[in-house]
């Protein structure tokens, strides 16, 4: 359905309508036609009248049809109009029309308005992150960065998560600006990072290093560079914090992870409780491992192998001397098929320990609580993240020793072109932001990868005072 390129008068519209195979969803058709060719808004008001005099008034649906219309293009006092109308018409307007109005108004010179309507969604709900991060930008492009910061430690109080654009927005409008809590408020972003093992993108590095470069007498300069095997730093010969963990660190994120990830609500919905404890037994009586393998997994990683090759790949490259593997396989496995062959998994099971289970088990309780209870040396192979873990330990202490912990545990297999595994070890020092006071480094990846990575950087941005 083609908008027409002018205002109709109402018959005209009557005559279209008439002509459209649904008439009863004419307007709703049209007006996201008219998104999509961007239509001018004289010609959107004229169906909005023809509408009002057809129905007697317009739906919720249609004035939001019209306003995503009217941001699109910038119409401010649309926007404006729009808003005064929906105040007036409806009690309370649902998340989309808030953002909607954020952003129409965010991006005009009558950006403090947005905040008027942020102030009304709030009544009713937790905003979103889009329409924190339209008054968060706002404010930081009218140099207004007290209200910035006002705004993104709101949101993180309510559990808004930031996205690594906004927080770049941060760096790139505090250039050269003096105040101590202004840098303090930065270093917190930094350590936010740290925090949450967020690893910025290399465009939002160089915001960073710009800004430290900017700060009016702080002298900071910034090196990129990649931190030796040691961990030193080649660029400050500073020593990198050691991932290991302490013997007492160690017990703790053990015990916990037994107790409330293992042992609490979430391990049993995909595996039975005497499957469980049939795989405690076995692991109590061959303890300790040195590498516990998620079969499945690895299994998968080259797609154009079979399955069973995988892992005989995958085991071979892990299996040095007098290494003991502990292979997590599932039943489906020991059944010969095109994928699994049986002369196969014998040779591998020559080769490590195997444990099989139901086809529906959930794998990562099983991988947690073999390496745990093998001690601190012992390292995993898994591609997967094992977020829904984290989730379950309730305490933010916990929660980053978990991490640092699979910083420094979790192997990572690359399938090569010619050779069959690269193995990217798990490394001696802690692949986080980190700083002394006077130094600061930081890893970053190339590209912004929206999709959570269990791979570490490679690259660091060294800066010192």
């Amino acid at each position: 359905l083609q908008p027409p390129e002018k205002p109709l008068q109402d018959e005209e519209w009557n005559r279209l309508r008439e002509n459209f195979q649904l008439p009863g969803i004419f307007e709703e058709v049209m007006l996201n036609s008219m998104i999509r060719c961007n239509s001018h808004i004289d010609v959107a008001k004229s169906l909005l009248t023809h509408m009002a005099k057809h129905n007697g008034d317009i739906a919720y649906n249609m004035l939001v049809k019209y306003l995503t219309l009217c941001v699109q293009q910038g119409q401010v006092s649309e926007i404006r109009d729009v808003y005064d109308i929906m105040k007036v018409r409806f009690k309370i307007l649902e998340i989309g029309a808030y953002n909607l109005l954020i952003k129409g108004l965010s991006n005009s010179d009558q950006w403090r308005m947005a905040l008027t309507v942020l102030e009304e969604a709030k009544k009713i709900m937790i905003p979103s992150r889009t329409s924190y991060e339209s008054c968060i930008k706002a404010a930081s492009r009218h140099q207004d960065m007290k209200l910035a910061f006002e705004l993104y430690n709101e949101m993180l109080a309510k559990n808004v998560v930031p996205t690594l654009d906004v927080l770049q927005y941060f760096f790139d409008f505090s250039m050269g600006m003096k105040g101590a809590e202004f840098q303090k408020e930065l270093f917190g972003i930094l350590l936010y990072l740290r925090e949450n093992q967020i690893y910025p993108h290399k465009t939002f590095m160089r915001s960073i290093k710009l800004w430290f470069e900017s700060i009016p007498g702080g002298n900071w300069r910034g090196h990129l560079t990649n931190i030796k095997a040691s961990g030193q730093c080649p660029v400050c010969n500073h020593q990198l914090e050691d991932s290991n963990l302490t013997e007492e660190e160690y017990n703790n994120l053990s015990e916990r992870i037994i107790r409330d990830v293992i042992h609490g609500t979430d391990t049993f919905r995909k595996t039975s409780p005497q499957e469980f404890e049939a795989f405690q037994t076995f692991v109590e009586s061959r303890l300790p491992f040195d590498i516990v393998i998620d079969g499945l997994n690895v299994s998968h990683i080259n797609p154009r192998k079979m399955q069973c090759e995988n892992l005989f790949d995958a085991i071979n490259c892990l299996a040095k001397e007098n290494v003991r593997l502990l292979v997590l396989g599932r039943k489906h496995m020991l059944i010969n098929s095109s994928n699994w062959k049986r002369e196969i998994m014998k040779e591998m099971q020559n080769k490590a320990d195997f444990f099989f289970a139901d086809n529906i088990s959930e794998d990562d309780a099983f991988l947690l609580y073999a390496s745990l209870r093998s001690g601190k040396h012992c390292k995993f192979v898994t591609r997967d993240f094992l977020r829904d873990h984290k989730a379950c330990l309730s305490d933010s202490l916990t929660r980053h020793l978990f991490r640092k912990w699979q910083r420094g545990h979790q192997i990572v297999l690359k399938p090569m072109f010619f050779s069959v595994f690269s193995q990217q070890p798990a490394f001696l020092y802690d692949c986080v932001v980190q700083t002394t006071g006077d130094t600061w480094h930081i890893p970053y990846k190339d590209v912004l990868e929206e999709k959570y990575s269990y791979r570490v950087p490679r690259k660091w941005l060294c800066i010192q005072q």
